[in-house]
């Protein structure tokens, strides 16, 4: 039997919730004592929250022990669509009333996506050539989190890692759930070495919701997370961003909002078909906005050949690169029109959403006026909507043929 017919089924009947919640404990028992440091991955969405709040009603609750110390680390992107952005806020007043550590993670000032994009002027990142923003808004400042927390000792990372979210990751928990002394049905855990540079220490990972069906998760977060004898956590507002009284059987996966790798917003319009979200409707201009800024005419293009470093030519001439000052500057504000626009609407019933905050705004218009660029661009290429004779080759000469109809030679 694999490990996904194991985490699905137990005497060949689906998982209870209390069976899940059972196996979760066996798997924080197995493997949670072996390190006195616990640092729970927590990105805002269902998994993840049901995975930090979980582990605490279970700790407090005296089911499991707890670790030495125990470090809530959340990975905000600026990005996240409101109600998740909302929760995740109320979430953290809850974990500072009760002592829990936890930081809020974010990239460098300079690598955010709206400085990265608006300040320096990358384009919104594409699925064919550029994708830039997960990485470096997520996946890097949270392993570099991990990396800084865990300093010269070892730490066991919680992650809200379960099956069924994706094909290609249950392959590799099937590949892998034997590694490291870990049993199937006992979650997911590995021992792995930090990908950061100048780490001291080791790590492991431990997925203990591995096992939970998608109704268990909205179980959880919905019923029993917000009642006081669970924790009295407020969780219900998270099914919203992922289709309301509907979430479980729309059972949509969330990502930024607007985000520029997605055809379709089905999160966004699932969010703005409730009325209380109304007010949201400003976001649906920001997608239009990132297809924009991707045109011709809001960007440069090198003009001939590309000399790199190396002295060789670049194998891609002539090709489109950064946004230009005035396309950056238009979409800054907006972008902020959007963001006023949003909390307006808002008449204060919560915390103002940002997509971008006042030190954001000030390193934006910082760069824009010292006329940042990308590495190797200087801002007196042409925009990328302006007609360029085609050059070629011929006898190791440089010529022009200026409607590109002559062969190469």
């Amino acid at each position: 039997m694999t490990v996904r017919d194991l985490s699905l089924f137990v005497g060949g009947a689906r998982l209870q919730m209390t069976e899940s919640i059972e196996l979760t404990i066996q798997s924080l028992q197995a493997y949670g004592p072996a390190h006195d440091h616990w640092v729970i991955a927590w990105s805002g969405g269902k998994d993840s929250t049901a995975t930090l709040t979980i582990i605490l009603y279970l700790i407090a609750a005296g089911l499991v022990k707890a670790p030495r110390r125990i470090t809530v680390l959340y990975a905000d992107t600026r990005q996240e669509l409101p109600p998740l952005a909302i929760a995740a806020m109320e979430i953290m007043d809850c974990l500072a009333e009760r002592g829990i550590e936890f930081r809020i993670v974010r990239a460098p000032l300079d690598k955010r996506f709206m400085p990265y994009m608006l300040g320096r002027g990358v384009p919104p990142p594409n699925n064919n050539t550029l994708r830039w923003c997960t990485r470096q808004i997520k996946v890097d400042p949270m392993t570099a989190a991990i990396a800084e927390s865990l300093g010269d000792g070892t730490a066991l990372v919680l992650t809200g890692v379960r099956q069924g979210e994706s094909a290609i990751r249950d392959r590799r928990i099937e590949m892998s759930c034997s590694k490291d002394g870990a049993e199937c049905g006992q979650g997911w855990y590995q021992q792995v070495l930090p990908e950061s540079k100048g780490v001291r220490g080791r790590i492991a990972t431990l997925a203990p919701l591995l096992h939970w069906r998608v109704c268990h998760v909205w179980e959880w977060l919905r019923h029993w997370a917000p009642r006081a004898e669970y924790g009295d956590w407020p969780t219900e507002i998270i099914a919203d961003a992922y289709g309301g009284d509907e979430a479980e059987e729309v059972n949509a996966r969330t990502g930024c909002v607007g985000c520029p790798l997605a055809q379709e917003e089905k999160a966004l319009e699932s969010i703005l078909a409730m009325p209380r979200w109304s007010h949201l409707a400003p976001l649906r201009e920001l997608k239009p906005l990132y297809r924009w800024l991707r045109e011709p005419a809001q960007r440069l293009r090198k003009s001939g050949i590309e000399r790199l470093k190396d002295g060789s030519i670049g194998k891609n001439p002539q090709r489109m690169g950064p946004l230009t000052l005035e396309a950056r500057s238009e979409a800054l504000e907006r972008v902020l029109d959007i963001q006023r626009r949003i909390n307006a609407g808002a008449a204060g019933r919560h915390a103002p959403f940002l997509l971008i905050d006042d030190i954001e705004e000030s390193r934006i218009r910082e760069l824009i006026a010292a006329e940042t660029w990308p590495e190797g661009w200087d801002g007196d290429e042409p925009t990328a909507d302006t007609f360029l004779p085609v050059t070629i080759y011929a006898n190791g000469a440089e010529q022009h043929d200026l409607f590109g109809l002559e062969e190469f030679v």
